[in-house]
């Protein structure tokens, strides 16, 4: 599989999010998972402290075992966990140190800001993360669901030091707000690796969602509360799911392609990471990338507008 840079970092092109470990998969199924993501060539994996209530980082580290040298290792810190939260420096210090133990690591790959913290001048913030830089226990730094504004203001305030390499937003054919909101832009105009999340819209873009039929069991969008899928079932969507699936069709392309591939179509999309629940969706996800046409592009990016 082909990589791109996230910084100093080579990741493969489809990476894999760890999101469903220590929630729907323990640690057997896990390590099942990760061994079907290295064996296809994926290299990046991206977790968070509090994906399966930290259970995440706990699985993951064991299903790397020996191997964590040879594989790119993303978290994150700042949601509301065990009391704690935020971008506090003194945060920032204990949740990566809690980080490392739980992974079984002594460096972290790329350790991200999950979500702005407006009570904490960015400038505190980016102070913490550059003494774990000097330390060795950080590599590469990154956010997520930062804005443009925000963006700026982290750059402006890193000065000389380690500065956000990497942003990770939504971003699919049913969400492209990157686009109109400026953070596509400034990403290729910056260097940065942006890393989109929900690249498949919970499940609506896998070609196993059919709009007007009943949402198939064990799926992600099966097991989310009313009150979140309603807004991935509502009629815009499935409109747009409906539109994209007959073109598929037409052009004996599989939907999950279509949405890898044109993510991928953007130069400042560094990998596309995709949740996995067992290792045929591995596989799927490692086969789905193909080249599109200018026309192929053209037609997606008209049906998802």
């Amino acid at each position: 599989m082909q990589r791109r840079r996230v910084g100093s970092l080579e990741v493969s092109q489809v990476g894999l999010g760890c999101n469903n470990f220590g929630a729907r998969l323990d640690q057997e199924h896990t390590t099942e998972v990760v061994n079907a993501a290295l064996e296809v060539g994926i290299n990046f994996f991206d977790t968070a402290d509090i994906y399966g209530d930290t259970q995440s980082e706990v699985f993951l580290g064991k299903a790397l075992g020996s191997r964590r040298a040879d594989v790119v290792v993303a978290t994150k810190f700042g949601m509301p966990l065990n009391g704690g939260g935020g971008a506090h420096p003194d945060y920032v210090r204990s949740a990566c140190e809690a980080s490392l133990r739980r992974l079984g690591t002594d460096y972290l790959d790329l350790y991200q800001v999950h979500f702005p913290d407006d009570t904490v001048p960015i400038s505190d913030t980016l102070g913490a993360l550059s003494e774990l830089v000097a330390a060795g226990k950080v590599r590469e730094i990154g956010c997520s669901n930062f804005s443009v504004a925000q963006l700026k203001e982290a750059r402006d305030a890193a000065g000389e030091g380690p500065h956000f390499v990497s942003v990770q937003n939504q971003y699919s054919l049913l969400d492209r707000s990157p686009e109109r909101d400026g953070v596509l832009a400034l990403c290729e105009e910056w260097g940065l690796g942006f890393l989109p999340f929900y690249p498949l819209a919970n499940g609506l873009l896998t070609g196993k969602f059919r709009p007007g039929e009943p949402v198939p069991e064990g799926t992600r969008l099966a097991l989310m509360p009313p009150e979140r899928s309603v807004h991935w079932l509502s009629d815009e969507f499935q409109r747009r799911v409906e539109a994209l699936l007959t073109y598929a069709d037409e052009v004996k392309v599989p939907i999950l392609s279509l949405a890898f591939s044109w993510l991928l179509s953007h130069p400042s999309v560094s990998s596309v990471i995709a949740g996995a629940s067992n290792p045929q969706q591995i596989a799927a996800n490692a086969a789905a990338l193909t080249t599109l046409s200018p026309e192929q592009l053209d037609t997606l990016n008209q049906l998802s507008s």
